[in-house]
């Protein structure tokens, strides 16, 4: 942030505020990490924040913090657009166009309240009050902290705060292991760990806590595994009915798709989940080091997202999508 932005968020703040704080739709732990520890930290100076997500955020995230407080927009429609129709400021964390909320956009669309967007992904809309957009960096959740720091109020991290900011920086890092993970980025979650964040539990709390359905439906996935070696490329699918077949819920699918980067040789993967009810195969996307899939996401799927982790959608069939993808794949140079 520029000193003109800072200057900007502090007039913004400088009175008690109705403010309602938006992750994008499918939260993840650092979208629901960077509002729920932005929502704490705008409880402590006197405002009155509201977290309206568009939809269900996974069961794997009900243990954080705050998370009972979360007014999920599908469920209550009425209720969500009130709030938003009365909030005094809108904060956007972990997206910067406002079509990622879905059917939210409509009702963003017409808010006059200003907005302030905290996000690390490319291509930044230009909807925003005061935009913080940097690719640089590996999370939104490290981002809000570096936002509470130049504010001038990095004190009032507390173990609460701490604890989301922490999980988010854990999931999008790879658990630290994306190539934005600097040293800065540890020196955060070192100062999170002397606060009291539980470094040891929130681990367990996120991917040691799967269900046995959970866990058919990753052998289910590897089953379906396909490997391109002269490409090092591999996908994998999940249809409809293997999801009914092993009691889906929001979340289980999470993390499947890097199980292919863990083969020898490979750089490149996907996963592509149908989806019945929204009729379309749903597509995420990881790479290795120079592949850019976010521009392959850009270019053939309708998506998006960062370098090496993007996503996107194709609306035709499971058959028609995985062939396209096969077709790219031969005519790929990796």
């Amino acid at each position: 942030m520029n000193e003109q932005d800072i200057l900007a968020v502090q007039s913004l703040l400088a009175t008690p505020k109705k403010i309602a704080i938006i992750p994008h739709r499918n939260p993840d732990g650092d979208a629901m990490g960077s509002t729920l520890g932005l929502y704490y930290f705008l409880l402590k100076n006197n405002h009155f924040p509201v977290v309206v997500s568009p939809n269900q955020f996974p069961d794997f995230l009900a243990w954080m913090p705050g998370s009972e407080n979360v007014q999920i927009f599908e469920k209550d429609k009425k209720n969500s657009t009130k709030i938003l129709e009365e909030a005094d400021l809108v904060f956007t964390l972990d997206f910067n166009a406002l079509h990622r909320v879905g059917e939210m956009e409509n009702v963003l669309n017409s808010l006059k309240a200003p907005f302030v967007m905290i996000d690390h992904h490319q291509s930044p809309d230009d909807y925003a009050a005061v935009t913080f957009s940097d690719v640089a960096y590996g999370s939104t959740c490290e981002m809000v902290y570096h936002f509470i720091n130049a504010l001038g109020k990095k004190s009032q991290i507390d173990k609460t705060i701490g604890t989301c900011i922490y999980t988010g920086i854990l999931t999008d890092s790879g658990s630290f292991r994306f190539p934005k993970t600097t040293g800065t980025t540890h020196r955060i979650i070192a100062d999170l760990i002397d606060l009291g964040v539980e470094n040891s539990e929130i681990p367990t709390l996120l991917f040691d806590n799967s269900s046995f359905d959970r866990l058919q439906l990753l052998g289910r996935a590897l089953q379906n595994m396909k490997i391109f070696p002269e490409h090092k490329t591999t996908y994998t699918t999940l249809t409809q009915k293997e999801l009914d077949q092993f009691n889906y819920i929001k979340g289980d699918t999470e993390g499947v798709v890097n199980y292919g980067l863990s083969i020898q040789g490979i750089v490149f993967t996907a996963i592509f989940i149908e989806n019945a009810e929204e009729k379309i195969i749903k597509i995420s996307l990881r790479s290795q080091g120079d592949f850019d899939v976010n521009l392959f996401a850009r270019e053939y799927f309708d998506g998006g997202g960062h370098r090496n982790a993007a996503g996107g959608k194709s609306e035709v069939s499971m058959e028609e999508t995985v062939q396209k993808f096969e077709d790219l794949v031969r005519k790929l140079k990796i």
